[in-house]
């Protein structure tokens, strides 16, 4: 082999490995991101219990963006034990339990279904900070 061709074979595979840790760190450094804030409003996340009586329950709740904004996208993972058809508001607060963003929608769905649904609120709102969230 010549030294030209064992620099080529020592670079590729000095840049194949490269590119392995790099995948393996950013896909980590993904997952810790999506942890950290699955995490953030695991116990902080609120439903009413007029809704819990009409047989809404709530499951897992994300926080995701949108192509233009950060973090102003909320995904409920919804349970309904009982039909289920009216207005919900959404209410997000800070850690000094300040509003900062609300959104009204309608949320329909039949007993024994579940799914998720996605609330987008301004642009303004981020709400990937330490905070509150209520569900009425």
């Amino acid at each position: 082999m010549s030294s030209c061709d064992w620099a080529k074979d020592k670079t590729k595979k000095a840049v194949n490995k490269t590119g392995e840790i790099v995948g393996k760190t950013g896909s980590e450094f993904g997952e810790g991101i999506y942890k950290g804030v699955k995490k953030t409003f695991d116990n902080d996340v609120k439903i009413s219990d007029q809704l819990k009586e009409k047989g809404l329950e709530l499951g897992e709740v994300l926080i995701n963006s949108s192509n233009s904004t950060t973090d102003n996208i909320l995904t409920a993972y919804f349970i309904f034990n009982d039909n289920f058809d009216q207005e919900i508001t959404i209410k997000i607060f800070d850690e000094n339990g300040k509003e900062y963003g609300r959104l009204t929608e309608k949320l329909k769905g039949e007993k024994g279904n579940a799914k998720h649904f996605d609330f987008t609120f301004d642009k303004h709102v981020n709400i990937g900070k330490k905070g509150s969230i209520t569900i009425e």
